[in-house]
Order: structure tokens, then C-alpha cells, then sequence
């Protein structure tokens, strides 16, 4: 019996994994033309849609913790895309802006989700049991897994 629930096949986390690294595979050469990991594509999405947000802010909304979103925000800043600047009233409370450059990159990363769909639709894939997955399991994540 414990060899069975030993084995890959049986993990609930394994299948949530592998199709997170292929969905991620597909959106990479896409991301290389922005000049972006997926990491932070996601950040600048979360920034597209509210900018100004603070680090804990875009740790939480991301599900990271904020020693794996600083590093990350600090290259950012490196790289002309966004710039984090201290709170007034607490310094310690860093809040991040996009910049002009960042913002520029808006439009070219807005054409992304559909080439994604269109490629993996020339693929053959199923694109609606994708979709459905997706609202799954945001509607798991939104119950607290």
C-alpha cells in the first residue's frame, strides 16, 4: 500500500505542476521578446492592472513570498521597468511604480494570451477543457488551496 501512494502517478500536486511547466514552455518565446521571465510577466500584469501596489501587495496577489518578489523587483527596476520607491509614512513599506518603459511593453504583452490560444489551437488542443481548468482551479484557489 505505501508504494502506491509513493508513486508520481498518484500525487495530486504532480499533474498541477507538469501542466503549469508546459503552459509556462508555451508562453516563452513570446516572453523573450519582451525581454521577461514568466515570473515577471506576472508581476507587470498585476501592475497593468493596478499599479502603485506594494511589495506585500504583489507577493500576495502572486502567492510568493516577498523574499522571492524583492530580489525579483530589484532586477526589475535594473532593467528600466518599474521603480520601487519607499512609503512616507513607514519606509520599511517599499510600493512599486511602473515606468514609461514598462508601460510601453503594455501593448506588446496584451497580444500574448491570444497568440498563446492561437498557437495551441493550430496544435489541435482542446482550448475549451483549458479553459475550464482554468476557471477549476481559480475556483479552488479563491476557497483557500
Amino acid at each position: 500500500m505505501t508504494e502506491e501512494v509513493l508513486k508520481l502517478d498518484n500525487q495530486i500536486c504532480f499533474p498541477f505542476y507538469a501542466m503549469s511547466r508546459v503552459i509556462i514552455r508555451g508562453y516563452q518565446p513570446y516572453l523573450d521578446k519582451l525581454g521577461l521571465t514568466y515570473t515577471q510577466y506576472l508581476v507587470m500584469l498585476v501592475l497593468w492592472e493596478q499599479d502603485g501596489l506594494s511589495v506585500n501587495e504583489i507577493a500576495e496577489r502572486l502567492i510568493l513570498n516577498t523574499n522571492t518578489v524583492t530580489p525579483m523587483l530589484k532586477r526589475m527596476e535594473g532593467m528600466g521597468l518599474l521603480e520601487r520607491i519607499k512609503g512616507e509614512a513607514d519606509e520599511r513599506k517599499v510600493f512599486i511604480n511602473i515606468t514609461e518603459k514598462g508601460q510601453a511593453m503594455h501593448e506588446e504583452a496584451s497580444r500574448i494570451p491570444s497568440q498563446l490560444l492561437q498557437a495551441l489551437n493550430q496544435e489541435g488542443k482542446d482550448l475549451t477543457d483549458l479553459l475550464e481548468m482554468r476557471d477549476k482551479i481559480n475556483e479552488l484557489l479563491h476557497r483557500g488551496y
